[in-house]
């Protein structure tokens, strides 16, 4: 069904449909790489040209013109016709995915495979729009799609199960880690990370502690490779909430995973993070950055809550067989890089004091948002292991 003769068809040459094509052509496929505009093709082209060789500079490829000849940059949607896989990357709306994906099922082959990078919207949803949705799933990448290991495979409901296993390899042919994720909001890694940044910014907002003190407990403490903020910053408001939002709504407006409205105006005055030059910090030249209070109490309180929260939200992704055990730890420490596995760290911290924690905050705030998930409950109940 997919192999290393399969022609792999991308649609969006932005950072990630690039970087996805540059995957597929580095594991030796032919790639089509579409777009309709044909500056950001020319930039994707000039960028994929100029990363290939420094790869051969530095050694980690034999043939920087090799791998460029397998790859066609294409603005003519009909040239994805040959293509036995094609990855869709485009903007994260529901309404255009699924045009595109019935408008590309009338090109290609009856047996050619459609995927979407979609990281938060249902695959369920874009295969309904297919006339053969037992060919379609979700194949998420995590940015940039050349260095992270991680990829969610997403079955829809109508997806055939020879797909996913066909899928799974072939990630793995890739040199990818792939782990399988059922189809609901933010599949793994989208869905359980939520709490990074929803609970910094509620921390942030209510004047426990300011952004930069947030920052340093969760890096010094906590072990993360960036802050929350940070973190966000990097990401990009426009991205980082939006998908915080959609998940949201397609949760039926869980507490759990509400937006922030200090994030929401960042994202209304333009000031998207670094990639505008200002966000939750200013990234403008010579401008100083805040300093952390370095308080150890405060520190471990910030630290342990928002861990506690990570922890409530893989319990109940685990709960509800969102994913098994092992891919929910491959998840967060390949896709996001979690120091360790939050079903492993709630082993190593007590699922009774993670318990505790939580309750603490239900009984504080009497809010749904902290309500315990019934497996961490029963967990520390039996004072059982998650994973050990």
């Amino acid at each position: 069904m997919l192999d290393k003769n399969t022609i792999v068809g991308v649609i969006g040459s932005g950072a990630m449909g690039a970087g996805i094509a540059q995957v597929a052509a580095m594991a030796g496929h032919k790639v089509v790489l579409y777009d309709n505009n044909a500056t950001a093709l020319g930039k994707a082209k000039s960028s994929l040209t100029t990363t290939l060789q420094k790869l051969q500079e530095k050694g980690k490829v034999t043939s920087a013109e090799e791998i460029t000849d397998r790859l066609t940059y294409a603005p003519d949607v009909n040239q994805l016709a040959p293509c036995g896989l094609v990855i869709e990357a485009i903007v994260e709306r529901l309404d255009i995915k699924k045009t595109v994906f019935a408008d590309v099922e009338k090109i290609v082959s009856d047996d050619c495979v459609l995927a979407s990078n979609t990281s938060s919207l249902s695959i369920t949803s874009i295969a309904a729009a297919c006339t053969r949705p037992q060919r379609v799933l979700g194949l998420h990448f995590f940015n940039p799609a050349p260095l992270m290991a991680l990829v969610e495979v997403i079955p829809a409901v109508q997806t055939a199960n020879e797909l996913v296993v066909a899928a799974k390899e072939l990630m793995q042919q890739w040199g990818k880690i792939p782990v399988i994720a059922k189809d609901t909001p933010g599949f793994i890694v989208n869905r359980v990370a939520r709490p990074f940044y929803g609970e910094a910014i509620r921390i942030y907002e209510e004047g426990i502690a300011d952004i930069a003190t947030i920052d340093w407990a969760m890096t010094e403490i906590g072990g993360f490779r960036m802050g929350p903020f940070t973190l966000m910053d990097y990401i990009g408001h426009d991205v980082n909430y939006v998908v915080t939002e959609t998940v949201f709504t397609s949760f039926f407006y869980d507490p759990r995973y509400k937006p922030s409205f200090s994030q929401k105006r960042l994202l209304e005055a333009g000031w998207l993070g670094r990639k505008t030059g200002k966000g939750f910090y200013n990234y403008a030249e010579n401008t100083p950055q805040p300093l952390p209070n370095k308080d150890n109490e405060l520190g471990n309180k910030i630290a342990e809550r928002i861990v506690a929260m990570l922890i409530n939200e893989a319990a109940e992704a685990l709960h509800l067989n969102v994913a098994t055990a092992h891919d929910l730890e491959t998840a967060m420490t390949k896709g996001v890089n979690y120091p360790k596995g939050l079903l492993q760290w709630c082993d190593e911290l007590g699922a009774d004091k993670t318990l505790s924690i939580l309750d603490d905050l239900y009984h504080h705030y009497h809010e749904d948002r902290y309500r315990a998930s019934v497996l961490l409950r029963k967990y520390a109940s039996g004072n059982k292991k998650m994973v050990s």
